[in-house]
C-alpha cells in the first residue's frame, strides 16, 4: 500500500498560541504588492522574503507564481489557523475549547502519522516489525498509524520508530487526565490509557500491587501499624499478600480478575436497607483482622454498579485502608460519566487512601469496547503500573479515544455530563408512572445515580415464563441493555457459590428489571424503550387472563 501523501506545509508551522491567529474571514488582507516591491514597498524581488522555515520558500510562496497571491494567502491563512489549533492543543496538553471539525481532524492525523517511519517517503525497512501493513482497507482504517504504543519494556515508552505515534498516545493520555479532572476528581496526578478492558486492568494492577508490596513491605512495620495478628508470618520477613477483600457485586469481570492473578478473594456480603442494599463496612474490617491486614494486598471497592446495589461507601472504606496501610483499588467501571460518583472518590482520596480507580472507555466516551483507564493520586505508582504491562500494544483503542475527545471538545463533554444527569431524572420519573399503571414500583436506590430497577413481581406468567420471560420479550422487540433478575437464582463463579446471583444479595426480596441512564442516551430512545414496555406488560397481562381463563375451566 502507498504511503499517505505528504503534508502541505511543515507541520505546526504557526504563531505562537499565546496570541492565536484570526479566523480567515476576519483576518485583514493586505492587497498584494507589485512585482517590482518587496513586503516593505521597497525595490527587490518579486517573491515575499523569510517564507518556511530556514528563509526557504514552501509551497504557498512558490504558488504565488501560478495563482493570484492574494488567493494563496487566503490559504495560507487558513492552514495557519489550523496550525494554530494543532499548537494549542500540543502546548496546553487538554481538552480543545472547541470541537475540532472533520477536515482539522484528518489534517492533524496526516501530519501525525508522516512521523512514523512506516510513512517515511524513503524508508527502508528490513526489520520483523516496520508498520507494515497489507490491505488497503486496514491501513485507512488506522490512518497509516501501524506501530502501536509503548515498547517491550514500558507501555508508555516513546517509540524511536513512532514519534507520531507516540505524540497521539501522550496526548490521549493527557485529555483522559483533563476528563477526570472536569467530572469531579480535581487531584488526580496521572493516568494510564490502555488498549484493554477493564478485567485486564484491574489484573494489571494486582500484578504491580503483588510485586510492589513484595518487595517494599515489611511484615512487622506493617503489623506495628494497626494491621492486626491473623495468618501472615510475624518474623520479620517480606509478606507475601494474597487476599482481596470484595464487597460483593454479582459481575464476573471483578471476581476472574483476582482468581486470574493468583490470588484469594474474600467475599463480603451486603447489607439490605429498605430497598437498597449498601456496604457491610463492619463485614471488611472482620475480613482483614480475620486473615491479618499485612496478608491483604488490596481492597476491591466499587464505585459504579447495577441497582438495587448502591456505590460502595468508598470514603469509609479509604479511610479504614489508610488505617491499616492496605491498598484500595476502586472499580468504577462506568462512573466517569457521573459528577456525583467522582466527587465521592475525590473525597475519598483526599480524607483517606486511594491508591487506583479504573474506568471503561466505551462505558464512559461512547468508543469501541477495547480500553480502560488507571488513574491515581500519585505519578510514580502510575509509571510503575505501566512498567508492568509486557510488551506494545494496539493502538486502537488510544486512537478512538483521542479523536472522539478532540471532536468533543471541553464543552461537548461537559454536555454529555449535564444531558445524561437530567435524563436519569427523566427515565425515572417516567418509568415510576409506567410501573404504578401496573402494580408494579421502581425501587428506591438514591446512592445509585447511574442505574435504576423495576419489580417484575407481578410479571410471571407461569413457571416456564418466569421473570426472565419480560427480558426475553424485550429483547425480541430490539430492546438491548435491560436485565431481569429472578429471586433465589444460583451460579458458581471461580469456585464460589452465590445465592440470589444477579441481585448482589442471597434473599433479594423481588423479582425485577434493572436498566442504567449512561451518558449517550437520549430522551428519544427512553420514550421508544417505554412504549415498548408497556407493550410487553399488556402482551403478558393477556396470556395471564388466558392462562387464568383455562385454569378456571378446567376446574368446571
Amino acid at each position: 500500500a502507498a504511503p499517505p501523501p505528504r503534508p502541505l506545509s511543515p507541520p505546526l508551522a504557526s504563531p505562537s498560541p499565546s496570541s492565536p491567529p484570526l479566523p480567515p474571514c476576519r483576518r485583514r488582507m493586505s492587497a498584494p504588492k507589485p512585482s517590482g516591491q518587496d513586503s516593505k514597498g521597497k525595490g527587490g524581488g518579486g517573491e515575499r522574503e523569510g517564507k518556511g522555515r530556514g528563509g526557504k520558500k514552501d509551497l504557498f510562496d512558490h504558488a504565488r507564481s501560478i495563482v493570484d497571491p492574494a488567493y494563496v494567502e487566503q490559504a495560507r491563512a487558513s492552514r495557519r489557523t489550523r496550525d494554530g489549533i494543532f499548537k494549542d492543543l500540543l502546548c496546553q496538553r487538554c481538552l480543545p475549547k472547541k470541537p475540532w471539525d472533520e477536515r482539522t481532524l484528518s489534517l492533524f492525523l496526516a501530519e501525525i502519522a508522516s512521523m512514523d517511519s512506516n510513512n517515511f517517503a524513503d524508508n527502508v525497512g528490513v526489520g520483523e516489525r516496520e508498520g507494515r501493513v497489507w490491505s488497503p482497507f486496514v491501513r485507512a482504517r488506522h490512518s497509516g498509524l501501524a506501530h502501536g504504543i509503548g515498547r517491550s519494556g514500558d507501555i508508555g515508552a516513546i517509540q524511536p520508530k513512532a514519534a507520531g505515534s507516540s505524540l497521539l498516545m501522550r496526548m490521549a493520555t493527557a485529555m483522559m487526565l483533563h476528563c477526570i479532572r472536569v467530572s469531579g476528581v480535581k487531584s488526580a496526578k496521572a493516568c494510564l490509557l490502555l488498549p484493554l478492558a477493564t478485567g485486564m486492568a484491574h489484573l494489571l494492577t494486582f500484578s504491580y500491587l503483588r510485586l510492589a508490596l513484595r518487595a517494599k513491605i515489611n511484615v512487622k512495620k506493617r503489623s506495628k501499624g494497626g494491621g492486626g495478628g491473623g495468618e501472615g508470618p510475624a518474623d520479620g520477613k517480606k509478606a507475601e499478600p494474597r487476599y482481596v477483600i470484595w464487597p460483593r457485586i454479582d459481575q464476573k469481570t471483578c471476581l476472574k480478575s483476582i482468581h486470574s492473578a493468583g490470588l484469594i478473594p474474600i467475599v463480603v456480603e451486603n447489607i439490605l436497607k429498605g430497598d437498597q442494599l449498601e456496604t457491610n463496612l463492619q463485614g471488611i474490617a472482620e475480613a482483614i483482622d480475620k486473615v491479618g491486614a499485612e496478608n491483604v494486598l488490596c481492597v476491591l471497592s466499587t464505585s459504579s454498579c447495577f441497582a438495587p446495589r448502591a456505590p460502595d461507601k468508598i470514603l469509609e472504606i479509604a479511610k479504614l485502608c489508610d488505617e491499616k496501610d492496605i491498598p484500595h483499588v476502586i472499580n468504577n467501571a462506568y462512573g466517569l460519566q457521573s459528577r456525583k460518583i467522582m466527587g465521592r472518590i475525590a473525597t475519598a482520596a483526599d480524607k483517606g487512601r486511594v491508591d487506583v480507580f479504573i474506568q471503561s472507555t466505551d462505558k464512559n466516551l461512547m468508543v469501541p469496547v477495547g480500553g480502560s483507564i488507571i488513574a491515581g493520586f500519585d505519578k510514580d505508582m502510575m509509571e510503575a503500573i505501566s512498567k508492568t504491562y509486557p510488551g506494545r500494544a494496539s493502538m486502537a483503542p488510544v486512537f478512538d479515544v483521542f479523536v472522539t475527545l478532540v471532536s468533543l471538545g471541553e464543552p461537548g463533554y461537559k454536555r454529555l455530563i449535564d444531558e445524561r444527569r437530567d435524563n436519569m431524572k427523566y427515565f425515572k420519573e417516567e418509568l415510576g408512572k409506567l410501573a404504578a399503571q401496573h402494580g408494579e414500583r421502581v425501587l428506591n436506590i438514591s446512592a445509585n445515580p447511574i442505574s435504576i430497577a423495576m419489580t417484575i413481581d407481578t410479571l410471571v406468567v407461569d413457571e416456564k415464563r418466569g421473570a426472565t420471560y419480560v427480558g426475553s420479550m424485550l429483547f425480541q422487540r430490539c430492546v438491548s441493555g435491560p436485565r431481569t433478575v429472578a429471586r433465589g437464582a444460583k451460579k458458581s463463579v471461580c469456585g464460589i457459590d452465590f445465592e440470589g446471583y444477579g441481585s448482589h444479595y442471597n434473599n433479594y426480596p423481588h423479582n425485577y428489571l434493572v436498566m442504567a441512564c449512561p451518558v449517550g442516551l437520549a430522551k428519544t430512545d427512553i420514550d421508544k424503550f417505554l412504549k415498548r414496555f408497556q407493550k410487553v406488560i399488556k402482551e403478558i397481562r393477556k396470556e395471564q387472563k388466558k392462562l387464568a381463563a383455562n385454569s378456571s375451566k378446567e376446574k368446571d
